[in-house]
């Protein structure tokens, strides 16, 4: 059998191992803007709940336990304005990341089928794409630049990683008009929807975007960011019926379930709207400082209104940015690795601790 991996790109984090070690060299030590790993500590409510939870000797619910399911369409209807989120059509998953990588391949995509996403993206849509089979495409704008006869699986990412970049109402709901008059189903990656700093990102499931109906959508949110719950991989999909009734059939049989003690945690952290608010201060401080500091060394920044990221650039190879500010002893991510026209992009994460961000503004002033 020819490896799956063969079928895969080299893994791009690999490629960014020798400017970690430079950065690491610097005197004062490395300020990692690359990843956008969360570094704040998990919030004792959440850390409550998983440790109460800590004697669950059985199997857990693939569709996860209706407390959770019931969580999840509060947290929706509450705090995005989604007044249509039934706990029905909920579904718990092992991280955003397992499903992104996945999905294709759950909803039985073939060799001809493609798989739309971004120009500018998370790698992962494409390697979903790969590991079906189905044909990988980007756009700039899908209704202009898609076959909708080849397309059977559409991404959207607002807020975007890497850019920042928020997709208004208007815009989604063009898309969504499109897509369903062609039979494409949407799936939107909204794992930074509550991280709007200059805009004020909206789901593809709200009514101004889709109606009264979910049908042809599901949106994808993960607690990672908001919660610092990326180590216990905890995310959830929501929208069409017939879609999550699908998905979970096939994940009970290849057992795809999330550890009860992290769905209780899960629950704890839907519940708790206090810890949120306060990590996003953390955030903001840290981007407005940050922004400051990589505007006055000669960079723009483009989009950037929401997510955890800043789209820098100063006109050159990502690369040679990336190797000028290693030698600062600061390592971001190349734009490169986000699609070809990231090529003269670099992200800048601002999940650093308070100390390394301050660190970062003195040696670029």
């Amino acid at each position: 059998m020819a490896p799956v991996s063969d079928r895969l790109p080299v893994f791009p984090w690999d490629r960014l191992e020798p400017y970690k070690t430079a950065a690491a060299a610097h005197a004062d030590g490395i300020v990692d803007l690359s990843v956008g790993t969360p570094v704040d500590p998990v919030p004792a409510v959440i850390r409550k709940a998983l440790s109460a939870a800590a004697d669950s000797p059985g199997y857990p619910l693939t569709y996860g336990t209706g407390s959770l399911r019931d969580a999840v369409a509060d947290y929706l209807r509450d705090r995005l304005g989604i007044t249509g989120a039934r706990p029905a059509n909920v579904l718990p998953l092992i991280g955003s990341k397992e499903l992104v990588g996945w999905l294709p391949t759950l909803l039985g995509l073939r060799e001809g089928d493609q798989v739309a996403y971004p120009e500018l993206a998370y790698p992962t849509y494409e390697i979903g794409a790969l590991v079906a089979r189905a044909e990988p495409v980007t756009y700039a704008d899908p209704v202009a630049d898609l076959d909708p006869a080849r397309v059977k699986l559409l991404w959207l990412n607002t807020p975007s990683n890497p850019t920042g970049r928020v997709l208004a109402a208007a815009e989604l709901r063009r898309i969504v008009d499109w897509a369903r008059e062609h039979g494409i189903l949407v799936v939107s990656d909204e794992c930074y929807i509550e991280l709007g700093w200059d805009a004020e990102p909206v789901s593809v499931l709200h009514p101004d975007v889709c109606g009264d109906s979910h049908d042809g959508l599901i949106a994808v949110h993960s607690l990672s960011k908001r919660s610092n719950f990326a180590g216990y991989r905890g995310a959830f999909l929501a929208g069409d019926a017939a879609v999550v009734k699908e998905l979970l059939g096939v994940r009970k049989h290849t057992g795809m379930i999330v550890p009860a003690p992290v769905q209780s945690a899960m629950i704890a952290a839907l519940g708790d709207r206090e810890h949120a608010v306060v990590q996003k201060e953390r955030y903001a401080r840290r981007r407005a400082v940050l922004r400051t500091a990589f505007e006055s060394a000669g960079f723009r920044i483009e989009h950037s209104e929401a997510s955890l990221y800043l789209w820098a650039t100063r006109g050159e190879s990502c690369w040679d940015t990336v190797g000028d500010l290693a030698k600062q002893g600061i390592l971001v991510a190349p734009g490169e690795f986000y699609g070809p026209t990231g090529a003269h992009f670099v992200r800048v994460a601002f999940t650093a601790l308070d100390e390394r961000v301050d660190a970062a503004v003195r040696r670029l002033a």
